[in-house]
């Protein structure tokens, strides 16, 4: 299986809780719900298209708990997420919890790196991270992520948790597809380019 990342960032990369003011307010965090303002119709059909891709889904135990105990509940039949998001097979990373609510849950402990590389080499389409910004940096720095798909909303948060926290690794991307939404949402889709590459500018007649 491929493994692909599906994030929310503002324009100065935070990750952290974009749904609403009480998604995720650990840390102190008070300015949750940045995302919803420039929420739209393309934005949804995108996405929708993205988990239709999954045949599971990675998620560190923070994400797990809050998806765990909010999509369940969801049973609005025009919602195109909910049956997927509740059916598929999920995998946390964890090293406190033994058991999983959420079914069908298989809980990774010890290596998880290890364990996701091996989920990788299962026969799928792929495997998704939704949010869960740590795991993501700690795969990232294994080098196991082929792709991130990145909901940008033009917004400038001014504190909270980032996705690339500084002096995460280095990695190359090359950019597959952009598109910016009515709302003003960018849809940014990038694939593994091997080790980030570095130059000295020369003169314009030098740009390929």
């Amino acid at each position: 299986m491929k493994l692909t990342v599906t994030e929310f960032v503002s324009l100065d990369g935070v990750s952290q809780g974009p749904g609403s003011p009480e998604e995720d307010t650990s840390d102190g965090f008070t300015r949750g719900g940045w995302l919803v303002p420039y929420m739209d119709q393309t934005f949804i059909r995108q996405a929708a298209e993205w988990l239709g891709q999954a045949d599971a889904l990675l998620l560190g135990r923070r994400t797990y708990d809050a998806f765990a105990r909010d999509w369940p509940q969801i049973t609005d039949p025009n919602d195109p997420f909910t049956v997927l998001m509740n059916s598929l097979p999920k995998y946390v990373a964890s090293h406190t919890l033994t058991t999983g609510s959420w079914n069908p849950t298989t809980v990774l402990s010890a290596d998880v790196e290890a364990q996701v590389a091996e989920l990788k080499q299962q026969p799928g389409r792929e495997l998704q991270i939704h949010g869960s910004a740590r795991l993501v940096q700690s795969v990232l720095a294994a080098d196991l992520i082929d792709e991130f798909r990145l909901v940008v909303a033009p917004v400038i948060v001014g504190l909270g948790r980032r996705l690339f926290p500084d002096r995460g690794p280095s990695a190359g991307q090359r950019l597959v597809s952009s598109q910016s939404t009515p709302g003003g949402l960018s849809l940014q889709v990038y694939e593994r380019a091997g080790l980030a590459t570095y130059a000295t500018y020369t003169g314009v007649s030098d740009v390929p």
